[in-house]
Order: structure tokens, then C-alpha cells, then sequence
């Protein structure tokens, strides 16, 4: 086992942890579980790609960290509006 494989299996815990909690709790708690699991997600598929050895799979973690934040406020809006 390396050293990524290590830190890989260290997040799911967290991440795990936080889907949970995004499926309970007030709608306020939802948002900001939803917000970690993306944050977490995104580290998870950065340590993939190191643990790979590819740098061209970086591309998708970029690519959810840059839209895990606008995608959270679209749902609070979502919310705010229609229900």
C-alpha cells in the first residue's frame, strides 16, 4: 500500500460522514454537507491521480472544485424560490 492509497482510504471516512449528514438535518446542514462532500471529493480524485501517476486525469478535480460552489448556490436559490 502506498502512501496515496493510505490517504485515499483516510477521506472516505469524512466523506461518508458528510453524505450522511447531507441526507439529515435542516436544510442549511444539507448545503454545507453537500459543500464538504464536494471539497472532499475533489481531494479524493487529486490523490487518485497522484496515486495513478497520470497528470492528464486532473482536469475533473479542477473541474468540480470550480463548479462545487456556484452548483451549491443554484440549490440554495432553487430552494429559496420554489419550495
Amino acid at each position: 500500500m502506498t502512501i496515496w492509497t493510505g490517504a485515499i482510504v483516510a477521506l472516505l471516512v469524512p466523506l461518508g460522514l458528510t453524505i450522511i449528514a447531507a441526507r439529515r438535518g435542516r436544510s442549511v446542514r444539507r448545503l454545507a454537507a453537500m459543500q464538504m462532500a464536494s471539497f472532499l471529493s475533489a481531494a479524493l480524485l487529486v490523490l487518485m491521480t497522484f496515486a495513478q501517476g497520470e497528470p492528464g486525469f486532473m482536469d475533473l478535480p479542477l473541474a468540480l472544485a470550480l463548479l462545487g460552489l456556484p452548483g451549491s448556490l443554484l440549490i440554495a436559490s432553487f430552494y429559496d424560490r420554489f419550495l
